[in-house]
Parts: C-alpha cells; sequence; structure tokens
C-alpha cells in the first residue's frame, strides 16, 4: 500500500472490485462444461468468520451465478451505496481454485464506485448483514483481456464470498453536535448536510505545527489503534486555498484506512491529529510539510514541500480487526486446501 492525497489507496486485494480496463468483457469461447460445476461450490460457517469455500476439481461453468447464503435484515443495497465488508476471493482456472484475498483475518474493506458487472449484480439488491456467493465469469468480471496486474486471465473465473458488515450513501457526514467552525486564526468551515464542508482560508502566515480543532463532536467510542475507520474528507492547500482532494467529489464515496497501522496507510498528521477523536465527528486539521508530505511534496497534487495541509474529516464509523482465525478451504483437488498468496 502508499499513501497519496493523505488517504489510504485501494490496496489490490480490493482493486479486484473495479472495473477492468483491459477490453470488452466477451465470453470466452469454448469453456461451458457439460457439469453444472459452479452448483457444486458450497459454502459454511457463520457470518463475521473466515467461510469455508468448497470448490470443485472441475472447470466452471461460463455463467454468473449468485446465492445468499446468509439472509441479513439491514438495509437494502442500492447501486449508489458504498459498502463495509468482509470477503474471501478464489480465482478458478481450470480444475484449480487458489484463495487469492482473505480479509476476515485482516480488517475489513470498504467496496463502492465502479465494480465489475457481476460483483454489482451480486451485491444490489442484498441487505446489510447477508453473505454472498458470487460466482463471476470473465463476462461479468475482466473480460477475454483479464487484468495481468493482479493475475487475472481471460479465461478465470472469480469466486466471491462476501459478508456485508454496513451501507453508507454518498452523502453520508459527521452525526455529531456541532460545538465549532474554526477561526481565530484557524480556517473558518461551513456545511450543507450531506455536502462537502467549505472551507475558508485566513490571510496570515500558516502555522508552522499541527493544529487541530473539533468542529462536530461525535456520540461515538474514541478511535483505537488499529481500527479500520471510514471517513469522507476534503483537503486544501493553505498557500493556494484551493482544493486538492476529497472523497465527496463525483457523487461522494468513504474511504477506510488503518489507523495508526505500524504501515502507515495515511500521513502521520492524520494519525497523530485524529487520536482522541471520537466516530461521528467532524476534525479540522491543519497539516505542516513534516507532517504530511514533507520537503519533497506530492507535485501530482501540487502540493510543494514548505505547504500546509488543511483537512475536513468526518468520521463516519470504525472498525475493530477481525480475530476470525478459520481457514478457508477450496477443493480444487480431492484432498487439497487452495493456499494463500499475493495477487501483486
Amino acid at each position: 500500500m502508499r499513501r497519496f492525497l493523505g488517504l489510504i489507496v485501494i490496496p489490490v486485494l480490493a482493486s479486484l472490485v473495479l472495473a477492468g480496463c483491459g477490453g470488452a468483457p466477451n465470453a470466452v469461447p469454448g469453456t461451458t462444461p457439460t457439469v453444472n460445476a459452479n452448483a457444486k461450490v458450497t459454502v459454511t460457517g457463520a457470518f463475521g468468520t473466515t467461510p469455508v469455500v468448497k470448490i470443485p476439481n472441475l472447470a466452471a461453468n461460463n455463467t454468473l451465478t449468485i446465492k445468499t447464503v446468509i439472509h441479513g435484515t439491514g438495509p437494502t443495497l442500492t447501486k449508489t451505496d458504498s459498502l463495509v465488508a468482509n470477503f474471501v476471493v478464489y480465482f478458478w482456472n481450470g480444475k484449480t481454485a487458489t484463495l487469492k484475498a482473505n480479509t476476515f483475518v485482516t480488517s475489513p474493506t470498504i467496496v463502492g464506485g465502479q465494480m465489475i458487472s457481476g460483483l454489482q449484480t451480486a451485491l444490489v439488491g442484498q441487505k446489510v448483514g447477508s453473505r454472498i456467493l458470487a460466482i463471476i465469469p470473465p463476462a461479468e468480471g475482466y473480460g477475454a483481456s483479464g487484468d495481468s496486474n493482479i493475475g487475472v486471465t481471460g479465461s478465470t473465473t472469480l469466486v466471491w464470498v462476501i459478508d456485508v458488515l454496513k451501507s453508507y450513501t454518498a452523502d453520508t457526514s459527521a452525526s455529531g453536535t456541532t460545538v465549532s467552525n474554526g477561526g481565530n486564526g484557524l480556517p473558518t468551515v461551513s456545511a450543507t448536510p450531506g455536502q462537502a464542508p467549505v472551507v475558508t482560508i485566513p490571510s496570515g502566515q500558516q502555522p508552522t505545527q499541527m493544529q487541530v480543532k473539533t468542529l462536530i463532536k461525535g456520540a461515538g467510542p474514541v478511535l483505537a489503534k488499529g481500527e479500520y475507520v471510514i471517513a469522507q474528507y476534503v483537503g486544501y492547500i493553505w498557500r493556494t486555498k484551493k482544493v486538492f482532494g476529497s472523497s465527496w467529489a463525483g457523487g461522494g464515496m468513504p474511504f477506510g484506512f488503518i489507523f495508526q497501522d505500524p504501515t502507515p496507510q495515511v500521513i502521520s498528521g492524520w494519525d497523530t491529529g485524529l487520536a482522541g477523536q471520537t466516530v461521528g465527528s467532524r476534525v479540522l486539521l491543519v497539516v505542516p510539510p513534516k507532517d504530511g508530505y514533507g520537503a519533497s511534496g506530492a507535485s501530482q497534487a501540487g502540493i510543494k514541500g514548505t505547504d500546509d495541509l488543511v483537512y475536513v474529516v468526518d468520521i463516519i464509523d470504525a472498525f475493530q480487526n477481525s480475530t476470525a482465525s478459520a481457514a478457508p478451504s477450496a477443493s480444487a483437488s480431492a484432498a487439497a486446501s487452495a493456499s494463500a498468496s499475493s495477487t501483486g
């Protein structure tokens, strides 16, 4: 994983969600077996724990197969929702299935935006709290070209098992009580509910030290180290007084990061500035270079090595790291279980 503009970039395992760009999703000819192998895929285990997935020693059918293994009772997912989920993903090539991703043993992942068509079909209309099996052929995934960046070929069938933990609308924002709008030498913040906050940066000198101001105080728990945090943000450059990045842009999609992870997933100003803050809060951060991108800056975003960055961060939710330890298996051969491997 790498840092960019103060937020986590989707890791490789989550990039499996995104629509492929390697060519039109045409069916791969000559791959439909006479046996309905997809129907023989089984999933067992309780919601919230690593599922046991058994995949037959057969070639997959070239058809999209969706099964709701556990029926949830929460809100119904729509096309515009983002969701937090745990999942396992197998690559089914020929008669062999290999586990490629398992968030149950790490932390959940936020899913939303542009998805491969088979996954979107599998999720829209499902309820939060559901476990879904989605067997996605090339035509509903990455097409005949596949995606070499993540190891998907033009004949790879993707087998997903997804536990939907929670969903969020595009206008999800801080839910607490307003206590400040900034000011007194700091930027001032105004906002319309459900829209990106607007920041007005004063004309004075930018601070040389980190500045933190709680604007909305949430009633949720204090963030804990290692939690998977769901947030909305808008970021400005003090010098230019212009936005350089926003999760609200393009319809809005919250994003997730592991708070105070040993391998930092966000700039240090976020990990220090959000310490002690509660879920439901909106926080103003003024981040000097040493707590942001350092002397190198981030030229792709117009950030110089001397720039203070101004963020308004809404802490939407936080999830504890998974403690599930059961290992999933795939009976790609009669006695062998699938082994986890990196998708590169």
